[in-house]
């Protein structure tokens, strides 16, 4: 930190000392020009005397780059199993296995502690949040209660074609089922369903909705993955009859084919 002009005439303004006076004509000038220049706010403590402005450092928009595909990575690592349901994993550590230093991992975490994936371990890291099946189907019976109504709203409002135009994304779940991985199969199953609720016009519901599924996505407490190719390629093939079934304004195999998918939401 630059230290402040010196002598006890200083007040603090460049160029004015104790004792001259301002006339108020300036003082008003003054207040204009701030009004059209503004000036960022001075934390208590801090002496900027003769300082120039400060340009925002690139490095902070890159910073922020990094922490995102960190957070994506870890998620990722979360529903492929990498990071264990009740294991401890240290920042430094994670940091060195993604190539990035320790603070892009810490802030990843601190959201994913936010959203209830992991726990901090003073001193030590993070423990990877132990669930059991009973959350899971508690999951599922809230997405079920948000997203079927909305689900069946849409059935009787959104022209076919609307529909038809999510046939993509239904396929592209098709194929990430058929690589066995969860965690591909997970974001495309969430993009979707994002896609679906996005026809409501929501924006908070579409977030509420996508939070509690993201959740639902992460392993259980006695093995890394929850479901199978098969399951997946079941669960995938759910999304091309419920799209079956919108486009053809056939409600009652919407309603059916919405409460098995929930009942057994992946």
């Amino acid at each position: 930190m630059k230290q402040g002009v010196q002598g006890s005439g200083d007040t603090g303004v460049p160029g004015l000392r104790d004792g001259a006076r301002v006339p108020r004509q300036t003082r008003a000038q003054d207040v204009d020009r701030q009004w059209e220049n503004p000036r960022p706010p001075v934390a208590r403590g801090e002496h900027t005397h003769g300082e120039p402005p400060v340009p925002r450092p690139r490095s902070a928009v890159q910073r922020s780059s990094v922490r995102g595909q960190i957070l994506d990575a870890l998620r990722h690592a979360l529903v492929a199993g990498d990071l264990k349901p009740g294991e401890v994993y240290s920042a430094p550590a994670l940091g060195e296995r993604f190539g990035v230093s320790a603070t892009p991992v810490r802030e990843a975490m601190q959201q994913l502690t936010l959203e209830g994936a992991v726990e901090v371990v003073p001193n030590r890291g993070f423990r990877v949040a132990v669930r059991g099946a009973r959350e899971l189907a508690e999951l599922a019976e809230v997405r079920a209660l948000i997203e079927v109504p909305v689900m069946m709203r849409l059935a009787r409002t959104v022209p076919a074609e609307r529909w038809a135009e999510l046939r993509p994304l239904a396929e592209e779940t098709a194929r990430a089922a058929t690589s066995g991985c969860p965690a591909t199969y997970a974001e495309s199953d969430r993009a979707f369903h994002r896609a679906v609720l996005g026809l409501s016009g929501n924006e908070q519901l579409v977030q509420i909705a996508e939070d509690l599924h993201r959740r639902a996505q992460w392993p259980l407490v006695g093995g890394p993955v929850r479901h199978g190719r098969a399951d997946l390629v079941a669960d995938a093939a759910e999304h091309t009859a419920l799209l079956d079934a919108l486009i053809a304004e056939d409600l009652a195999t919407v309603r059916a084919l919405v409460g098995e998918h929930f009942a057994g939401a992946v």
